[in-house]
């Protein structure tokens, strides 16, 4: 069975769309596979930061 994807309408700014594009094709990604990419590692790096939140004897923790 294939993975279910959602859908959603994403308004952005003509200038910030092309960057998208531009950046995409760099990494041979469309540009949706690119914005999940970009997503996917902002959230990686949010769980890495709340974690060494939580932990202080954890290296990096503040």
């Amino acid at each position: 069975m294939a993975e279910e994807r959602k859908a959603f309408l994403l308004r952005i700014d003509p200038e910030l769309w092309s960057e998208l594009e531009a950046w995409a094709a760099e990494e041979l990604r469309s540009v949706n596979g690119q914005v999940e990419y970009v997503l996917r590692q902002a959230i990686q790096k949010r769980k890495k930061a709340a974690a060494a939140a939580e932990d202080p004897a954890r290296p990096g923790a503040k």
